[in-house]
């Protein structure tokens, strides 16, 4: 016999015993320490915050101090700095819908 067609006969006669559909969803009470780890994650999430306040103030500052000494070097620098410490926070805010955007896309795939 041909193993073509030996293939395409095994396949065929497994065909209704493989399971048609899998759902499996996330499990909050799968492992012991879940409540924790959550906290955990704010908690990290609310320090990430914090310091993106701390970097937009002391970049603010170094791009003063560079505008007002005529140093664009330094200018230039404060203002990536700011630009960064707002897109670190814009990044923590939004977290949590961007897992959850991205969470949905994949259940759709």
């Amino acid at each position: 016999m041909n193993t073509l067609t030996l293939a395409l006969e095994t396949a065929t006669a497994l065909g209704p015993a493989l399971p048609m559909q899998i759902d499996i969803n996330p499990n909050d009470s799968g492992l012991p320490g879940i409540s924790q780890l959550r906290t955990i994650v704010g908690a990290i999430m609310t320090i990430g915050l914090i310091l993106s306040v701390l970097a937009l103030i002391v970049s603010a500052i170094v791009w003063g101090f560079g505008a007002n000494s005529s140093n664009p070097h330094l200018a230039g620098r404060g203002k990536i700095g700011v630009l960064v410490s707002c897109g670190a926070a814009i990044i923590c805010g939004a977290s949590v819908t961007l897992i959850n955007f991205f969470w949905n896309v994949g259940q759709q795939v």
